[in-house]
């Protein structure tokens, strides 16, 4: 493992005595470049890394289970990168595990098979950016266990949901069946997912509120409509903005919202998205399924949504 260190500069003050302090305090410590090529350099790494470090992976394969639960901070994150072609290959199991590993950035890398993933427990503003998932058991990228204010964007995740289960989403937010899993303000934004995506392109579970879903695409072709699969995003959660996405292939709806837990499911607003239904099946091929709306849980569907194929917009009335 080589590592290339980065020294940070002192600015140099105007006074004679900011001078003089500067020259007799102790140099601050250098942020690394963790230069690694196997997959035992990378478990290294991802334990040894410290706030500011960047651990840059070279082109190849790296085969195994990856974790790390070293946490950085908000102005001195820590950075996992390499492109495309560095790719981390699991049998079972999480691909990437960022447990208790806040303020982590994931850049440009390809996560592929084993059960999950990117695995994001307990864990702080987490970006992940410009990533390729696919080829999963289960779901492609998960925040989970009150994973707050985390980042999943410009990305490629398909191929989820291949141990025949019928699930697979590609990015999900929360836990199913309670709700005491606060991963809030998790912001899903310019992301293509799908196709060959099991579950739901994007499921927002109760007890998560003000996740952000923009300018994503979906394609819904790999929908099972096992486990009530059969939309391209599922909200659960409240307070949810699904804003400029643009959807394709859906065995019956684009967007549903629902209430699993009483209280939840509300507050979702609608707005830019274009829906093409064109080929669904279901029972309703709505746009926009508003399955819970009532005066105390309200959904907003604004008129800039459109929608191509199946019976119509939307189930509630229209805001202009």
């Amino acid at each position: 493992m080589r590592i290339r260190r980065t020294l940070l500069l002192p600015l140099l003050a105007t006074t004679a005595a900011t001078v003089g302090a500067a020259l007799t305090a102790p140099p601050a410590e250098a942020a690394q470049v963790i230069e690694v090529s196997t997959a035992a350099q990378l478990k290294s790494a991802l334990t040894s890394a410290s706030p500011g470090d960047t651990i840059h992976l070279a082109d190849g394969t790296y085969t195994g289970n990856f974790k790390t639960s070293k946490a950085a901070s908000s102005g001195s994150r820590i950075t996992l990168a390499g492109s495309s072609k560095a790719v981390l290959r699991a049998s079972g199991g999480y691909g990437l595990h960022l447990d208790g590993a806040s303020y982590w950035t994931v850049q440009g890398l390809t996560v592929t098979g084993g059960q999950k993933g990117i695995m994001i427990d307990s864990a702080k503003g987490v970006v992940v950016d410009t990533v390729t998932v696919h080829g999963l058991g289960m779901e492609g990228v998960h925040f989970r266990n009150s994973s707050t204010d985390g980042v999943i964007k410009n990305s490629k995740i398909y191929d989820t949901g291949n141990d025949g289960r019928g699930m697979g989403e590609g990015v999900y937010v929360g836990t199913a069946g309670g709700t005491s899993d606060k991963s809030d303000r998790i912001q899903i934004t310019g992301n293509t997912i799908g196709p060959d995506v099991g579950g739901e392109n994007v499921d927002i579970k109760e007890g998560t509120t003000g996740a952000r879903i923009t300018g994503n695409t979906f394609d819904g072709s790999g929908l099972t409509g096992a486990n009530y699969d059969d939309s391209w995003v599922d909200v659960k959660g409240n307070d949810v903005l699904v804003e400029n996405n643009k959807g394709r292939s859906t065995t019956n709806d684009g967007y549903e919202t629902h209430t699993q837990q009483s209280g939840w499911g509300c507050g979702t607003v609608f707005r830019g998205n274009t829906s093409d239904l064109t080929g669904a099946t279901g029972d309703k091929q709505l746009a926009i399924n508003v399955t819970n709306s009532s005066a105390s849980c309200r959904t907003t569907v604004y008129a800039s949504n459109t929608v191509t194929g199946g019976r119509g917009l939307t189930n509630i009335t229209v805001t202009p």
